[in-house]
């Protein structure tokens, strides 16, 4: 069973029920009650996810243009590349979120990837934009062109691009296990180099528009990221055929090998950039791929140890909340408070 292909759900199926009677392999008619679904904490994330909605041109970057002469050239250079390197990234969550939904029976689960389908290709406008406001056409392209060559981008991009690949030309349920497995990966551990390379600068008063979008790009990834756990966790108990040794160890191989790979990055991309401790920042990433596990409902891997980087705490969205404009100078709104409480713990 883990083995045999899925179909994709047919549009309408009128002789089942409304109700899913799985995520995969499961009977519904296609139409959606929010008010009559299997998960019904999944409509509580569904709408988190909407109040989070925003745009990359409501934050002014006039601010950070006047600032960008300020850095020096290794901060430029890191700017860039780390920019066109989670741009990367996010260019592949949008159509494997789409791919995902023509195979998940469950309807509340295909309008919750479809949100974060369409928040991911707001996250990629927003690394161009930035670009865009920073430095020519021509400097963007060459920045985009360097990220597909740069041999260690490749060997970080390859854990995921295999598994995505798998699913794409076989969609498979363990396919699609191994999938979530490095979405989780993806927006659970991949982005937090660069992350903390622009929190850096905004500890020094430096490039906070930049900060403050980077700060909506990690409250979404923290909730994509929680949502997947959530998927994975529902599948595994509705096939039981998938609830093996065998894939728990897979979860830790791969998400471990996802750490190491981030280590080796932040040696590369943050070495000469001050003011970050690159032991501090493994620790760092260790200390969130154990939130990764627990999210899972798995046992640490990695000693327990507190938020060995507690100024990325400051940047983060719950603070921007609780401080208004103190940081940053950005449009006043209310989001959805991130809280220990519904799971998004992550600073």
């Amino acid at each position: 069973m883990v083995n045999k292909t899925l179909n994709k759900i047919k549009l309408l199926n009128p002789e089942y029920p409304n109700k899913s009677t799985g995520i995969i392999n499961g009977k519904t008619s296609g139409l959606l009650n929010w008010n009559d679904i299997a998960y019904p904490q999944m409509y509580d994330l569904y709408q988190t996810l909407l109040s989070n909605f925003w745009k990359a041109q409501e934050i002014n970057m006039q601010d950070d243009i006047k600032q960008w002469d300020s850095l020096n050239e290794t901060e430029k250079d890191v700017f860039l590349r780390i920019n066109t390197q989670l741009a990367s990234l996010d260019s592949l969550q949008t159509p494997t979120m789409s791919q995902v939904m023509d195979y998940v029976t469950d309807s509340s689960f295909k309008a919750i990837f479809a949100v974060i389908s369409q928040q991911e290709a707001v996250h990629n406008e927003s690394y161009s934009y930035i670009l865009s406001s920073l430095v020519p056409l021509q400097e963007q392209n060459q920045r985009f062109n360097e990220a597909k060559d740069d041999p260690i981008v490749q060997k970080r991009n390859k854990l995921i691009l295999d598994a995505y690949e798998q699913f794409r030309n076989e969609p498979t349920p363990i396919h699609l296990f191994k999938l979530a497995v490095n979405s989780i990966n993806l927006e659970g551990i991949y982005f937090y180099a660069g992350f903390a390379f622009f929190y850096n600068l905004a500890r020094r008063q430096k490039m906070l528009k930049t900060s403050t979008m980077i700060s909506y790009i990690q409250r979404d990834e923290m909730q994509h990221a929680y949502f997947i756990s959530q998927f994975i966790r529902i599948l595994l108990t509705e096939n039981p055929e998938l609830n093996t040794g065998e894939n728990v160890d897979y979860i830790y191989r791969t998400i471990g090998k996802a750490v190491e790979l981030e280590k080796e990055w932040s040696r590369f991309i943050l070495k000469d950039i001050e003011g970050i401790d690159l032991d501090e920042f493994e620790n760092y990433v260790e200390y969130l791929a154990n939130k990764r596990f627990r999210q899972l409902g798995l046992k640490n891997l990695y000693p327990e140890r507190e938020n060995p980087m507690p100024w990325i705490h400051v940047f983060s969205d719950e603070m921007i909340n609780e401080t208004k404009s103190d940081f940053f100078e950005q449009k006043s709104r209310t989001y959805t408070k991130v809280t220990q409480s519904n799971g998004f713990d992550e600073l």
